[in-house]
């Protein structure tokens, strides 16, 4: 089976480099602008010799892959298309065991000849560091034989998707059957549920299956979505639902094959038969530890980020707490559990270095990028000596040293991501927190009003309908 994915590649690539930069090969060695430097990091990933076996695996269509930087923004400069999409990066994802190094390559480059090898130029990898092996396609955005930008919408993913099954039927590979041809989800989407990790649009099918397995009626299975917490659009072509915190309404339609309205009514038809309904047990919740104390005690008395933190993870209910609740967890907390993991060593690295307030924060972060500075220069320092050296011995060491100078490079780059994800997720964490104590307040105002004019009605002998 081959997942296969695409995405533009535009000015800003915070996200992707700062997952795949490889600090060995991504240094801004002159003149090369932001844009175009942005296009390099991308190329430089896709051909990285710890995942691609010293690049036994890379191939370029169309240029070569050791100067593809190079020959994609001469192309770029010769039709004046400097600006805009500066590239495509493609995936394609093979099931664990499926295929070999030789087999997944050979797919990805007669995909690559394919679908663009008439017009674009193309670098494809295939990157062995997981335990499933997947291609990746570094498409240029512009035709060096017309010039013609590269449009990615529907009809093109869908020729990407059924070239690719194809193939791997040639190679007697599975396919993903009854996919929705077409459409291609969203990056941080796909790679949520590449991971195994919740998505919003997940938990909002996960709600809606619960709904329809208590639902006798289509008006019934209306309120019990309302009684979650989303709002419901009825009465439109298609109707839509708006999770608690999001702007924007989702067709149900647009959840899958089996949430048309339809379709929905045919299974709440398939309850009118009583069943004894089972008695489904919720999941276990992980539970973390921060730092080195595990003492509740003392994480009550947390203030500030570390505050904020702990807090924050009690109500998604990854923290134990000391009495059951069983108040259903909001669904802006319910989609972080996707981050979990970067929310755990934002907080270790919060308790580790006692960082309590966004002074601190700042402070430890500085500390950390003076440091890394002056460690690239000494990097640099290295490699100009390795390139004059002619010594073996010495050749050798000046690469050890490298290596070591790397490797510390690597641990502080990934504390300073987490300090500036600190700084961006406790705003984020505030507001969401703010919101939900509202619709707390006003729920519970709503409640002690009806609770209210039921004790009126009562006192005066009258009954609510």
């Amino acid at each position: 089976m081959a997942a296969t994915a695409i995405w533009d590649v535009k000015d800003r690539l915070d996200r992707v480099i700062n997952y795949a930069a490889n600090p060995g090969k991504t240094e801004n060695q002159g003149s090369a602008s932001q844009n175009m430097q942005g296009l390099q990091n991308v190329l430089e990933y896709a051909a990285r010799e710890d995942k691609t076996e010293k690049q036994y695996y890379v191939t370029g269509i169309n240029c070569d892959p050791a100067i593809a930087y190079k020959q994609m923004s001469q192309t770029k400069l010769q039709f004046q298309k400097k600006d805009g999409i500066l590239a495509f990066h493609g995936y394609q994802s093979f099931s664990p065991g499926e295929a070999n190094p030789e087999i997944a390559h050979a797919i990805g480059v007669k995909l690559a000849e394919e679908l663009w090898g008439g017009r674009f130029e193309v670098v494809v990898s295939t990157h062995l560091d997981k335990h499933h092996l997947h291609n990746h396609f570094v498409l240029n955005s512009v035709s060096f034989a017309d010039g013609k930008r590269y449009y990615d919408n529907k009809a093109t993913y869908a020729q990407l998707r059924q070239a690719s099954d194809r193939l791997c039927r040639e190679y007697s590979l599975s396919v993903i059957e009854n996919s929705q041809e077409g459409r291609s989800e969203h990056y941080a989407e796909w790679k949520a549920g590449q991971e195994g990790k919740p998505t919003w649009r997940g938990l909002i099918r996960k709600d809606v299956d619960k709904a329809i397995s208590e639902s006798m009626t289509f008006t019934q299975f209306i309120a019990t979505l309302r009684k979650q917490g989303y709002e419901v659009k009825t009465g439109v072509k298609y109707i839509a639902v708006r999770p608690q915190g999001k702007e924007r309404f989702v067709r149900l339609k647009t959840l899958g094959k089996g949430y048309s309205e339809d379709v929905i009514k045919e299974r709440i038809l398939q309850n009118r038969i009583p069943k004894k309904q089972e008695v489904l047990l919720e999941p276990k919740r992980k539970r973390i530890a921060a730092g080195r104390s595990p003492d509740l005690k003392k994480t009550r008395k947390l203030k500030g980020l570390q505050g904020l933190y702990f807090h924050y993870l009690y109500k998604m209910g990854v923290l134990p707490k000391h009495t059951a609740s069983r108040k259903r967890t909001h669904f802006l907390l319910r989609e972080d559990i996707r981050y979990l993991g970067e929310l755990t060593a934002q907080i270790r690295l919060l308790c580790k270095h006692r960082i309590e307030n966004a002074e601190q924060l700042l402070s430890y972060q500085s500390i950390l990028e003076q440091e890394m500075a002056g460690l690239s220069a000494e990097r640099k320092s290295l490699y100009r000596l390795l390139r004059r050296c002619k010594d073996n011995v010495r050749t050798a060491e000046y690469k050890q040293q490298i290596a070591g100078l790397s490797k510390k490079l690597s641990r502080l780059r990934k504390e300073t991501k987490l300090c500036r994800g600190i700084q961006f997720r406790s705003e984020e964490m505030k507001e969401k927190l703010s919101q939900i104590k509202l619709e707390e307040n006003e729920k519970q105002r709503e409640e002690k009003e009806h609770e209210q004019r039921s004790r009126s009605s009562r006192s005066n002998g009258q009954y609510e309908p």
